[in-house]
């Protein structure tokens, strides 16, 4: 074969070959798409999008292997099918029970309060045709943006070559000037007896046929946390195991809060206990063994449902990356990308199968428009992987943006930092007489004048709501000076970070006299 201007030709496939990175493209040198995107989730997509506005040829792959217990679903990831989207829908099925009991208090007469129950199959039904919608919804847009989308596993061929397994078994090759990795990740499953054939994870609890009664939740990140808070409030018990720490990376004060909460409202918790193994009785129940590691005493219990929310692994390992030459996996199978850019530079990636990244929606998107823009647009604006803020939706929210108070000690030192807090009463917790122990927030700042704002952590109703405006501000270098001097909006929760004056420092009593003054 002779050379053509550095390339070789491929003979009958009228293509030219790289003789050094193998990777193939047309005789003309150009490719069949400027990107292929590999992933049809949130930051896939919105990086997908943003190149189609730039003038890019695009093709998104996508496709969802099933679950041990076979749950699969459409287009758009984890979010929109077994994440954000069905979490906060399930949340606010729990919190509507809730306010039922609550509006007898305030003169509602609704009867037979205590025969009040969710309906499992009601629920899932109503969840799943909104996801189904969004899926119709994502495939139509696609179209009509005229981005090719491929139902097919993705996987390098070499570094611009695509093999994409089909559902039938077969294959398509396609070829791509640049290639985004946006894969995600999948539930981790411990390695113990009766893992994969008896428990749940996510990716089945949102579509679960039955009801999931008496419920086990390992592990206490924020998915184990939030799925146990809203079982529990559905009426459902539920139990769960903490290897360590619950939350761990989040505020550990609030965390706290967070659990007490919980086990207020009827959640039981074992600390230090690890899983040893799960088992299915005659009755087809489940019989669940744990050990607690610091007193080596071994537990067991009798559940319904055991679902397994401890930690999440990237989906890398079925890319092939190594004919593609990317080499930047950490231990866990992540891309080590610091501007979301491989070691090969027509690489990228973006979304949580990204190497210490925040695994949060929002987060990838804004990385995969930006990243499109760059790529394609001329830009240089690089994500800002500071300062993003997010919620925990357990049955008292979590909300927060920047550092933590253990991260700010560990940057700063203790004796550099001011923080202020407040426990407070929100108006609508007096009729129904709930439980305000756990309402409380706090603001992590510099010592020294004008006391920037470094963190900021509110536990209690609507925390997602409060907490969004004030990351803006926080984005934009919010001192002490600047918060107090803001009016709040009375009465509610959010003006409460406008009424902060204790310090911890001070030791002085944070809960409040009086709601107004």
């Amino acid at each position: 074969m002779a050379p053509i201007g550095g390339w070789m030709c491929c003979g009958r496939k009228a293509k030219l070959v790289d003789p050094l990175t193998e990777s193939v493209c047309d005789e003309d040198g150009t490719y069949d798409y400027d990107l292929a995107v590999l992933g049809g989730g949130s930051g896939g997509l919105a990086c997908a999008k943003e190149a189609i506005n730039q003038g890019a040829k695009v093709a998104v792959l996508d496709f969802v292997t099933p679950s041990p217990q076979g749950t699969k679903w459409g287009l758009g990831g984890t979010c929109v099918n077994v994440g954000c989207i069905p979490k906060k829908l399930m949340h606010q099925a729990a919190l509507l029970g809730e306010a039922i009991h609550e509006a007898v208090a305030y003169g509602w007469q609704v009867p037979s309060v205590d025969q009040v129950k969710i309906n499992w199959s009601s629920l899932t039904e109503a969840v799943q045709n909104h996801i189904k919608s969004v899926n119709w919804v994502t495939r139509v847009d696609l179209r009509e943006k005229k981005i090719e989308y491929i139902n097919g596993l993705g996987s390098f061929k070499d570094p611009h070559t695509i093999i994409a397994t089909l559902k039938n078994g077969s294959q398509k090759e396609l070829t791509a000037k640049n290639i985004v990795i946006a894969v995600g990740g999948r539930p981790h499953y411990p390695d113990i007896p009766g893992a994969k054939e008896y428990c749940i994870s996510s990716d089945d609890i949102f579509s679960l046929s039955n009801p999931p009664g008496k419920t086990l939740v390992v592990g206490a990140g924020y998915i184990g946390l939030e799925c146990a808070g809203f079982l529990n409030s559905l009426g459902y018990s539920s139990t769960v195991l903490v290897r360590s720490v619950p939350l761990r990376g989040f505020d550990q004060q609030m965390a706290g809060m967070i659990t007490s909460e919980m086990e207020e409202k009827g959640v039981k918790f074992h600390h230090r206990c690890i899983p040893v193994s799960v088992e299915k009785l005659e009755t087809g129940q489940l019989r669940a063994r744990w050990l607690n590691t610091e007193t080596k005493e071994q537990g067991e219990d009798i559940f319904d449902t055991v679902l397994l929310a401890t930690g999440r692994y990237a989906l890398t390992e079925q890319l092939n990356l190594k004919a593609a030459g990317v080499n930047v996996l950490s231990e866990n199978g992540k891309v080590v990308a610091e501007t979301e850019q491989t070691n090969v530079p027509h690489i990228y990636a973006v979304g949580d199968v990204l190497e210490g990244r925040p695994e949060l929606t929002p987060v990838a998107i804004h990385a995969g428009r930006l990243l499109a823009r760059r790529m394609f647009g001329g830009a240089s604006q690089l994500m800002d992987y500071d300062n993003v803020a997010t919620t925990v939706f357990t049955p008292l929210e979590y909300g927060c943006v920047g550092l933590s108070e253990e991260q700010a000690t560990q940057r700063y030192g203790a004796d550099n930092l001011e923080v202020y807090h407040a426990f407070y009463k929100p108006t609508e917790f007096f009729i129904p007489q709930r439980n305000i122990r756990n309402c409380y927030l706090k603001a992590v700042a510099l010592r020294e004048a004008p006391q920037k704002i470094l963190g900021l952590h509110f536990v209690g109703p609507v925390a997602g709501e409060v907490i969004q405006g004030f990351a803006a501000a926080v984005k934009c270098g919010i001192t002490m000076e600047q918060l107090v001097n803001t009016v709040g909006i009375h009465p509610t929760v959010a003006e409460e970070f406008t009424r902060l004056n204790i310090t911890k420092r001070s030791g002085k009593d944070p809960n409040p006299a009086s709601c107004c003054s």
